[in-house]
Order: structure tokens, then C-alpha cells, then sequence
């Protein structure tokens, strides 16, 4: 199997006929099935699905969620579903161009990338609520994870088959897919600049929303993928920077009290300085985060996945 194309939807029976065919007519040639998800729709996308698996074409796979589970876990279960070489990942909505896969899939196949995504330059949503977010967006991402993608969250993607079996999509990481096959050792990440359409049925199922998810999923990603298998390296240094500042602030005070004590100058007393009570502070919060560190540092030792690691080849 060449291509396995995935397509997680929501409620787009309207548009499911008319792109099972723009991919039909797109990807002859190749040998390739269509996975739909369909993520707990309510109106008649299944029955939808159904007529398309007994139609002629590009064979039809489907998995239909019980309820709405969002687009990670949709892509989740496709991932696992997938038995191309090649997987794609496009959107429902028409918004994305089936005609545009050969030419990712060729920079896979020739210029040895493991995945590309698209870069929608144009697109044709509204520019105050979809375009100038999405670049704040774009451009925070950029700068968190060191991925020069224009586009990070562009649902057309393609990968080798070997990214998607080794990354877990869960939450709503769909969103940094990128970042998450660089953190498990695919680094050749490329870009491809896609034509991007109108919606033609239906409206958007995200809402402004998203850009605040989006932001702290980024941040919790980073921290993760920075400390998840080390956390005494930022409670434990955090804590004790803390505990330290706090002390010596302490100290001062109480040697400041002594010293003009002991020359017979006005001083007030150590309890009535609101400094000696943020010093108090600092040291008890520096004892809790060097606590919390070393409390993160047992769960991860004795985590099960503590020892799964990415292994390219074996000789």
C-alpha cells in the first residue's frame, strides 16, 4: 500500500461524496485507501461513509467514535489504523487539496523527508478571527519548539509511516504533531506551500478558543519534552534558587536588627518587616518546589515508558 489518507470529520456529510472523488481523481496511479474517523457526528455522515465504502475507487476504511472525542483522538486511532508507506492527513471541509499529495509524497519519497506539511499562504477564512491569530500563533511556535513552519497546525500533512507508528497524538496535540516527531528523532521536517479553499458546506467546528488551548498545550509540550524525564532539573533548581534567596534575605535582616542594636542605633523589630515575611515565603516555597521535583522524580523512575526509546536501526 502506497498512501493511507486519513480524514477526521465531524458533521460533513455534505462534503464527504465530493472529496472521497477530488481524491479519486487525484491520486490515480497510486495504490491507496481512505480512512475517514468519524468523530461522534450527529447528522448522517456515517451513513454517508457507508455509501462510499461500496463505491468504486480508492478502498474505503472507517471508525466511528461514540461520541465527539476531538480531532487528536481521531487522528489517534487513524494513525494506528494506517498500513501505507505513506500517511496523509487532510481535512473534511474541502478546504484542503487532494491534488496537492503527490508532490508531498514525492518529497518524502526523494528528498528523504520524513514529513511535510502544508503552508496555506493564501487562505480564504476571515482575517480578524482565523488569519492574524493563526500567525501570533505560528510565530509563538516557532520560537517554542525551533520548527521554521509557517503553518504548523495545517491539517494537510503527509509522513512515513515509520512518524506516525513512533508519536502518541493525544489531548489536543494535533496541533504540534511537528514537534512531536522532532522530539522523537525526525528531524527532517519540510514544507510545502498548499492552495487553500473556501468552505463550501457547513461552518467551522473551532472556535477562538483554540488559540488559548493551543498556547498552553505548547507550553505544557515544552516543558515535557524538556523536563517530563528529568523534573528535579526545574523543580529541584527552582526550589533551591528559592530557598536561597529567601535565606539570605533572612540573614540580612536579623544581622541588620544585631548590628544596630549592638551600636545603639534605632532599629525595628525583625517581625515587623513586611521583608522578613517574603523571605519566609521564599524559603518555604523554595522547600516545596525541591519537594514537588523530588516527588516528580520517583513517579518518573518508576514510570513504564521510562526506558522506551527511538531506535533508528539495528546491526
Amino acid at each position: 500500500m502506497d498512501i493511507s489518507i486519513i480524514v477526521p470529520l465531524y458533521n460533513e456529510a455534505e462534503s464527504l461524496p465530493e472529496l472521497k472523488a477530488w481524491i479519486d481523481r487525484s491520486l490515480r496511479g497510486y495504490s491507496c485507501e481512505v480512512i475517514f474517523v468519524d468523530d461522534g457526528s450527529t447528522d448522517n455522515s456515517w451513513a454517508v461513509i457507508q455509501e462510499l465504502a461500496d463505491q468504486f475507487g480508492s478502498p474505503v476504511r472507517a471508525i466511528r467514535f461514540r461520541r465527539n472525542y476531538g480531532k487528536s483522538a481521531a487522528l489517534y486511532e487513524g494513525f494506528a489504523a494506517a498500513r501505507g508507506d505513506i500517511v496523509v492527513t487532510m481535512d473534511a471541509d474541502l478546504q484542503d487539496s487532494p491534488e496537492e499529495i503527490p508532490e508531498m509524497v514525492r518529497m518524502i519519497r526523494e528528498d528523504g523527508y520524513d514529513l511535510v506539511s502544508g503552508w496555506k499562504q493564501h487562505r480564504k477564512d476571515n482575517a480578524l478571527t482565523k488569519n492574524l491569530p493563526s500567525k501570533l500563533y505560528n510565530w509563538t511556535a516557532r520560537k517554542v519548539t525551533g520548527i521554521r513552519l509557517h503553518d504548523m497546525n495545517c491539517g494537510l500533512k503527509a509522513y512515513r509511516s515509520e512518524v506516525v507508528k513512533n508519536i502518541e497524538v493525544y489531548g489536543e496535540m494535533h496541533r504540534y504533531i511537528p514537534y512531536l516527531a522532532k522530539n522523537a528523532g525526525f528531524n527532517k521536517i519540510g514544507e510545502k506551500p498548499v492552495h487553500h479553499q473556501k468552505r463550501k458546506y457547513g461552518v467551522s467546528k473551532f472556535g477562538m478558543d483554540r488559540f488559548v488551548n493551543g498556547l498552553l498545550d505548547l507550553m505544557s509540550l515544552w516543558f515535557l519534552s524538556r523536563f517530563g524525564g528529568k523534573p528535579m532539573h526545574f523543580f529541584g533548581t527552582s526550589g533551591i534558587l528559592m530557598f536561597l534567596v529567601g535565606f539570605v534575605m533572612t540573614v540580612w535582616i536579623i544581622a541588620a536588627k544585631l548590628y544596630h542594636q549592638s551600636h545603639g542605633l534605632k532599629f525595628r523589630a525583625v517581625t515587623d518587616q513586611p521583608l522578613f515575611y517574603l523571605a519566609l515565603l521564599a524559603v518555604v516555597l523554595g522547600v516545596m518546589l525541591f519537594l514537588a521535583g523530588f516527588v516528580g522524580e520517583m513517579i518518573s523512575r518508576n514510570a513504564e515508558g521510562r526506558n522506551n526509546y527511538q531506535i533508528k536501526e539495528r546491526i
